[in-house]
């Protein structure tokens, strides 16, 4: 398993985690101001990030500092461009559903929503493209 690989794989677990995290800070206090339940959640992900790539590439030094080779490159291209439009789709479902009566507070929930599920998208897609070779 690759590098990039392997951070694929964690961050996607912190993503999931941590996302399922603010999901359950949200749905305690729905209408509470979009800030409590916001930073938290950005300074958690950004920690275990840190944390977790640092011990990533304390384990596999020269694999870190390698750059992504051509096989990898294009699978973090495909892989981005597919969660850009999971995100284009979530924003767009979270604007239909504020112009349907949702609260603005709601609104920003949603788009953080799809933020991560996007970002949880992309880290799947880069697993899928790793483990197989894109032709």
């Amino acid at each position: 398993m690759s590098f990039r690989e392997k951070s694929a794989w964690v961050m996607g677990a912190i993503m999931l985690a941590t996302g399922l995290w603010y999901a359950q800070l949200v749905a305690a206090a729905p209408q509470a101001p979009v800030i409590g339940p916001l930073i938290p959640y950005v300074l958690a992900v950004i920690v275990l990030s840190i944390v977790a790539q640092v011990v990533l590439a304390v384990a596999s030094p020269k694999e870190a500092d390698a750059p992504a080779d051509e096989r990898e490159r294009a699978a973090i291209d495909r892989a981005g461009h597919f969660s850009g439009a999971v995100l284009g789709f979530g924003v767009i479902t979270a604007i239909v559903m504020h112009i349907g009566g949702w609260s603005a507070t709601l609104l920003v929930h949603a788009i953080v929503g799809a933020l991560i599920v996007s970002t949880i998208a992309e880290y799947a897609l880069q697993i899928f493209y790793f483990r197989r070779a894109i032709r």
